[in-house]
C-alpha cells in the first residue's frame, strides 16, 4: 500500500517512515507542500498522512488537492493546540486525526481503520518468508508451517527487523535504534538479550544452535543465511 506522508519535522519523519516500511507500507515522504504537490503529480496513493502546519502552506491545502484528484483516506497529524482546527480538515473530507506525540501502534490502527472503510485493506497484504517462517504483515501474524506463533508486540517488531534485513549483520545498537517507539519506549542492551532469547525459544528448532537468528560474536546478530 502506498502512503503519502507530509511532515516537516525530520526526526519524527525518520522514525515514522522506518516503522511504516517495516509494516509493509511503501512510503513517499515530503517535507513541505511543494514536494507533496510534485509527488501527487507523479503517483497515486492509497492513504495520506498530513501534518497541518508546513513551512510553505498547510495540510488543509494538500487535503483539498488530494480530494480533488482521487478519493483516498486522509489522516491529519496535529499538535494539541491545533486540535480544534482539525474540524476544518474533517469538513474538507479528511477521515481522522491523531495528536502528537503518539504511539506508532495507534497510528497503524488508525490507518487500518480508515483504509478498511475505503475497501483498501486487502491491497496491502504482504507475506514475508524468513527462515522457514511466514510473516503476514497485514494481520501481524507469524506462522511456522501451519502453526501460528504467538509473539508480543516487541517480539514481532524484532522479528520484522531481521526479516527485512536478511543476510545482514546488525549491531546491537542498530537493532536498539530500530526498536525505538514514538511513545518513548526504549529497550536497553540487557533487555535486548532477553528478547532475543525469548524470540528464539518461539521460532527456532534448536535454541542451542539457532538458524534463524544467529549471533555474530563481538558485533551483534544476523538474520537468515
Amino acid at each position: 500500500m502506498k502512503v503519502l506522508f507530509v511532515e516537516d519535522d525530520k526526526i519524527i519523519a525518520s522514525g515514522l517512515c522506518y516503522s511504516l516500511s517495516q509494516e509493509g507500507y511503501e512510503v513517499t515522504h515530503c517535507l513541505n507542500a511543494a514536494e507533496a504537490e510534485t509527488a501527487m503529480g507523479k503517483n497515486s496513493y492509497d492513504v495520506a498522512i498530513l501534518d497541518i502546519n508546513l513551512p510553505d502552506g498547510s495540510g488543509y491545502d494538500i487535503c483539498r488537492r488530494i480530494k480533488e484528484k482521487e478519493d483516498i483516506p486522509v489522516i491529519f497529524l496535529t499538535a494539541i493546540d491545533d486540535e480544534v482546527n482539525v474540524v476544518m480538515g474533517l469538513d474538507m473530507g479528511a477521515d481522522d486525526y491523531i495528536t502528537k506525540p503518539f504511539r506508532i501502534r495507534e497510528l497503524l490502527s488508525r490507518i487500518k481503520s480508515v483504509t478498511r472503510r475505503y475497501g483498501k485493506a486487502e491491497s496491502r497484504r504482504t507475506v514475508l518468508e524468513f527462515g522457514g517462517l511466514k510473516i503476514d504483515t497485514a494481520q501481524a501474524k507469524v506462522f511456522k508451517g501451519s502453526r501460528e506463533i504467538s509473539l508480543t508486540s516487541l517480539e514481532y517488531r524484532l522479528l520484522l527487523i531481521f526479516a527485512n534485513n536478511q543476510g545482514q549483520v546488525l549491531s546491537r545498537n542498530q537493532i536498539l535504534e530500530r526498536l525505538w517507539d514514538f511513545a518513548g519506549d526504549f529497550v536497553n542492551d540487557n533487555t535486548l538479550t532477553v528478547y532475543i532469547k525469548r524470540l528464539r525459544e518461539k521460532i527456532e528448532d534448536d535454541i542451542q544452535n539457532p538458524r534463524i537468528i544467529k549471533t555474530v560474536r563481538g558485533i551483534g546478530y544476523k538474520g537468515g543465511s
